[in-house]
C-alpha cells in the first residue's frame, strides 16, 4: 500500500549473540507508572456472574442521592434497577413484561413500521424464560437484579435456541449453533430474559446497520435514517425501549457507533476483558464483545457479569485485575486530564462540533477537568492499517468456506470481500507495524492524560436509500465520517465509551466519546457517568415501548 515504509534494523546471528550477565546487549528501561483507578472496587477473580453484579449494584448511587442530583429531563429509559424493584414489589411480573415485549417486536416487524430490530427471536422460549423468572419472584428467590429483565444478543454470538447467522442467510448451515457464547451464558446464569438474535449487517463488513436479507435497523428518532452498525439491532432494541441493555461486537466501531446514531451508551472492554468463547471469529485481533445500554449504571451492571477469563482456562492476557467504578452522585474523581487532539476532534459536522465541544466546556466548568493538546500523527494511515487488518482476517475466516455461498451474500458484502481478498500477507504485516507505532503514541500520551476524549461520529444518522435496502451499503464517504474516532479502540485495543451528549438540528442524537488506556474501564465508566449527570435531557424516540407502564 505505500504506507508503512521504514528503514531496516540488521540483527546479528543468534549465535554471535552474548546472552550471558555480561552481556553487552542495550536494554531500554521502560518508564513503568503506576496509573492507579480512583474510587473503585475490587473483584475477585473467584466469584461467579451473579455475585460479580451484586458488587455492581453496591457501586450505585442511593435513592435519596438520586433524588437529590436527578436531572430535569422530562423522558427517561428503564433501568435494570427498575425492572428488579418493580419485579420486587408485584407492580408487575416478567411474564407480563415478556407478552408486551412480544407484542411490541410483532407490531415493529409489521408495515408500516418494519423496524427489522431482530433476525430471530421465539415466542415460545421467551416465555418459557419469564415463566421461569416469576415463579423465582413468588418464592422470593430472584437470582439477581438482572432474574427477568430482557437482553438482546448480536446475531454474531452464540445463544440458543437460535442458529447464529452473522446477518448471512447461510452461515447456520455450515456452522451449527450447539451452546451460549461465554458472556451469553453468565447473563443467563444471573436470570436475564435472553429475548433473540438482534440484526446486524451482513457479516459486519459496514457501518450503515442495513442488511438486504432481514431489513434495515431502523432508527427510533427518525425511521427513515440508519441506525449505524454493525450492531444496529442491538442498539435500536435499547433505544426504542425493547431492552434496558444489550450485547453487540465492536470490530470498527460497531458498537461504539450506532449507540451514538440511537442515542445510547457504548461501552467496548479492553481486548480479552471479556471472554470471546462463542462470538464468530469474523476479526479475531480487533473485534471485542461490548454492551450497549440505556444509561451507565446498566453498562456498569452488565460488564460486571460478562468480564472475566473462563475458570477453566489457564490465566493469559489478563494482566490487571477487575475494577469496578464506584458512582456517587454527590462528587466525581478529580484531577482529570482530558487529552484533545483539536484538529481530529474538529473534522465532522458543524452541529456534532457545537454540540461535543459544548458538552467538554460542561465537564471543565462543573468538574475541573483539564484539557491537554496533543498531537496524533498519522490518523489517516492508522484507518487503513486498520481497514486492512479487518479485512485480511474476515476474508481468511470466509475462505475456509470455499466460493460455494458467495452468490448468497447481498451486493455490499460480495464488494467488501473482493476488496478483502485482494489484501496481500506483506501488507498485512506492514499494517501490524505501524499498529505498534500508533500504540506507542497513544502510550505516550497516557503517561500524561487519563483519557483521549473525542466525538463518536463525524456526522449524525444520514438517509436510507430505497436502493440499498435491496442489494445493502457500502457508503465509504459517510461510513469514513461515522467511523473516523473509532479506529483506535479496535486497532489497538483499547477501551473506549459513548455516553449521548445532545442532539442535532433534526432531533437526531451525538455521543461523546472517551478513549482509556488498557483495562481502564473504571476510569472510563466513571467519565461516562459524570457526563451523563450534566450534558443531556434526553429526548423520547420516535419509536418507544413502555414495558413497565402502570395498567
Amino acid at each position: 500500500m505505500g504506507l508503512f515504509r521504514s528503514k531496516g534494523v540488521i540483527y546479528r546471528p543468534v549465535k554471535d549473540v552474548n546472552l550471558g550477565p555480561d552481556s553487552t546487549e542495550f536494554y531500554l528501561q521502560a518508564n513503568v507508572k503506576d496509573h492507579k483507578e480512583q474510587e473503585v472496587k475490587c473483584l475477585d477473580s473467584a466469584l461467579t456472574p451473579e455475585e460479580q453484579v451484586q458488587l455492581a449494584i453496591e457501586c450505585l448511587p442511593t435513592s435519596s442521592e438520586k433524588a437529590h442530583n436527578g436531572t430535569n429531563s422530562s423522558f427517561s429509559r428503564w433501568t435494570i434497577m427498575d425492572y428488579s424493584r418493580a419485579y420486587s414489589s408485584g407492580e408487575i411480573t416478567p411474564l407480563m413484561v415478556a407478552e408486551r415485549f412480544i407484542a411490541a417486536v410483532n407490531e415493529s416487524s409489521k408495515p408500516p413500521l418494519r423496524m427489522g430490530f431482530f433476525i430471530h427471536y421465539s415466542a415460545d422460549d421467551i416465555l418459557r424464560q419469564a415463566n421461569e423468572s416469576t415463579l423465582r419472584y413468588k418464592k422470593g428467590e430472584p437470582i439477581s437484579v438482572l432474574d427477568g429483565v430482557p437482553v438482546a444478543i448480536k446475531d454474531e454470538m452464540d445463544c440458543l435456541p437460535y442458529p447464529t447467522t452473522g446477518g448471512t442467510k447461510w452461515l447456520h448451515r455450515e456452522r451449527p449453533c450447539t451452546d451460549d457464547a461465554c458472556c451469553v451464558k453468565r447473563l443467563r446464569l444471573c436470570g436475564a430474559i435472553l429475548v433473540g438474535k438482534t440484526n446486524m449487517h451482513e457479516l459486519g463488513v459496514g457501518i450503515s446497520g442495513i442488511n438486504p436479507h432481514y431489513g434495515a435497523a431502523r432508527n427510533p428518532y427518525d425511521t427513515n435514517k440508519i441506525s449505524g452498525g454493525s450492531s444496529s439491532g442491538s442498539a435500536t432494541v435499547v433505544s426504542a425501549g425493547l431492552c434496558p441493555v444489550a450485547l453487540g461486537v465492536d470490530g470498527g466501531g460497531s458498537v461504539r457507533v450506532p449507540a451514538s446514531l440511537c442515542g445510547v451508551v457504548g461501552l467496548k472492554p479492553t481486548f480479552g476483558r471479556v471472554p470471546h468463547s462463542g462470538v464468530l471469529p469474523l476479526n479475531w485481533t480487533v473485534g471485542m464483545v461490548g454492551i450497549l445500554a440505556g444509561t451507565v449504571e446498566d453498562a456498569l451492571i452488565t460488564y460486571a457479569a460478562i468480564s472475566g477469563e473462563i475458570s477453566s482456562h489457564q490465566p493469559s492476557n489478563m494482566l490487571t485485575k477487575i475494577n469496578l467504578p464506584l458512582l456517587p452522585l454527590t462528587k466525581s474523581i478529580c484531577d482529570i486530564k482530558l487529552a484533545k487532539y483539536g484538529k481530529w476532534f474538529d473534522d465532522c459536522s458543524d452541529d456534532v462540533i457545537l454540540c461535543c465541544s459544548r458538552a467538554l466546556r460542561k465537564l471543565q466548568d462543573h468538574y475541573g477537568w483539564k484539557t491537554i493538546d496533543v498531537t496524533i500523527p498519522d490518523i489517516e494511515a492508522m484507518r487503513l492499517a486498520h481497514y486492512l487488518t479487518i479485512g485480511s482476517e474476515c476474508s481468511t475466516w470466509f475462505d475456509s468456506f470455499g466460493e460455494k455461498y458467495f452468490a448468497e451474500f447481498g451486493w455490499d458484502a460480495r464488494v467488501a470481500l473482493n476488496i478483502y481478498g485482494a489484501f496481500s500477507g506483506k501488507e498485512y504485516i506492514k499494517a501490524q507495524k505501524l499498529r505498534n507505532r500508533q500504540l506507542q503514541f497513544h502510550m505516550k500520551i497516557f503517561a500524561e492524560a487519563d483519557v483521549i476524549v473525542s466525538p463518536t461520529t463525524g456526522v449524525t444518522a444520514y438517509s436510507i436509500q430505497d436502493d440499498a435496502l435491496k442489494t445493502g451499503e457500502l457508503d465509504y464517504v459517510n461510513g469514513a465520517a461515522l467511523v473516523r474516532y473509532s479506529i483506535s479502540g479496535n486497532f489497538l485495543g483499547l477501551p473506549a465509551v459513548t455516553v449521548p451528549v445532545g442532539y442535532d438540528k433534526l432531533g437526531l442524537p451525538i455521543g461523546l466519546q472517551f478513549i482509556g488506556r488498557p483495562w481502564a474501564e473504571a476510569t472510563l465508566i466513571h467519565l461516562a457517568f459524570a457526563t451523563q449527570a450534566i450534558c443531556l435531557e434526553y429526548r423520547k424516540p420516535k419509536i418507544f415501548y413502555d414495558l413497565l407502564r402502570k395498567n
